[in-house]
């Protein structure tokens, strides 16, 4: 896509100057290095090198979402309460790179490890509709998408680790009730790149990527929105790559890139949250109940997920990579803290969110990473009738924030 079509547009004031970066927390910081050497020695000694690269990819898109605050939810929230659509056009970008690199790979049936690379595609269905829905007014309510709970717990925000419980919680109860959704009517998926080709496929979807940013561009002129706030960012080049802040553009392209490692290297995109389902699952198991029973637990491939070792599992490895990687990159970047004294209505919000979510992900089969990201750059049609549904989640969503004490951004602030 044309540079200009991702410049800043119209807003109602200059984004502010970003406040220097604090010093570097040596302690958190020799902590999460520790435990990051640790793990992938020991997934590397027990598992072997498919897993161990697995896991390296999860720590370098941990490092990645902290250090560009890469959200989906915030931009969610600010395209629809004040027009502000920057974070949708760096969702274009994320979107528009992986779907070259995921033509580049499936098209080509290039793969590591033996692995053979296959697009994500997910049925039209009721579940779809209702799950997206579902997801997008959980994610307004709890704080964070899936991606960005797991960052943010690495980077230490304690409400977030309450939407993380509330996430894991929510996905074991749907995969318990797996009977009562799984039958919804649905159309089989489609995927463009049956009917056009890959290269079809691609240019199809850069095409409508490109449109998305178009009408963004003139959404924000005509609206004016206050700027997105700035984070505290180190100064330098250099200094920037390792202690952050990254601009979200720079941000989008590394995550494409470590995306389609895990698609190179499993075969399947990168998703979340299947792993929350086998964590509550094995849980579950761990206190005396009997998961493997469980419908959701005896579908194809799904069987041998639960009985395999956590750190084994691809999501497990680049969810639990996701985290110990944000925590990296915070301490480096200087921020990394326990935040304490959460108020109590957002502590509600924070659970109800994440039970939204995590029933939300399983009915829609994947989430903002699943689904949305991996269904679009694969051409499949799921993706973007997931992205239509999660806008109008959000729209709900922010209409129920005010309950939680929680803000929405308004026109007159100095920063959204």
């Amino acid at each position: 896509m044309p540079a200009a079509l991702f410049a800043p547009a119209p807003t109602s004031a200059p984004r502010p100057e970003a406040p220097p970066a604090p010093p570097v927390r040596r302690g958190p910081l020799l902590l999460a290095g520790a435990l990051a050497a640790a793990l992938t020695a020991w997934v590397f000694a027990a598992h072997g090198g498919k897993p161990g690269v697995l896991l390296l990819l999860g720590l370098g898109l941990g490092f990645a979402l902290f250090h560009s605050r890469f959200g989906f939810t915030s931009a969610w929230r600010q395209l629809i309460a004040v027009g502000n659509g920057a974070g949708l056009r760096a969702h274009a970008l994320l979107l528009g790179t992986t779907a070259t690199l995921f033509a580049l790979v499936i098209g080509t049936g290039t793969g590591l490890f033996g692995s053979r690379p296959a697009p994500s595609a997910g049925p039209l269905g009721v579940a779809l509709l209702i799950g997206s829905f579902l997801f997008a007014v959980g994610m307004q309510l709890g704080g964070a998408c899936a991606s960005g709970t797991l960052f943010a717990v690495g980077a230490g925000q304690t409400s977030i680790v309450l939407t993380l419980g509330g996430f894991v919680a929510g996905s074991t109860l749907a995969a318990w009730q797996f009977d009562l959704w799984h039958d919804l009517p649905a159309y089989d998926p489609y995927l463009l790149s049956d009917h056009v080709g890959w290269f079809g496929s691609w240019a199809l979807t850069l095409l409508a990527l490109a449109l998305i940013v178009l009408v963004s561009r003139v959404v924000q002129r005509r609206r004016t929105p206050p700027p997105i706030g700035a984070v505290p960012s180190a100064r330098g080049v250099a200094a920037r790559l390792v202690r952050g802040s990254w601009p979200l553009a720079a941000g989008a392209v590394a995550l494409a890139v470590l995306g389609a490692g895990v698609l190179l290297v499993s075969g399947g995109a990168w998703g979340v949250t299947s792993a929350f389902a086998l964590w509550g699952s094995k849980l579950v198991g761990a206190l005396g109940g009997q998961p493997e029973h469980w419908s959701f637990w005896r579908q194809p491939g799904n069987a041998d997920m639960l009985h395999g070792a956590v750190l084994a599992d691809k999501n497990s490895l680049t969810d639990i990579g996701i985290m110990v990687g944000a925590a990296v990159a915070a301490a480096l970047g200087g921020t990394w803290a326990l935040h304490r004294n959460v108020p109590w209505r957002t502590a509600v919000a924070a659970v109800a969110g994440g039970v939204l979510m995590g029933v939300g992900a399983r009915l829609a089969g994947g989430c903002n990473i699943g689904a949305y990201l991996a269904g679009i750059a694969s051409g499949s049609l799921h993706g973007w009738v997931w992205g239509g549904c999660a806008l109008l989640g959000t729209w709900a969503g922010l209409r129920l924030r005010p309950a939680f004490g929680l803000r929405n951004p308004r026109a007159g602030d100095g920063i959204c």
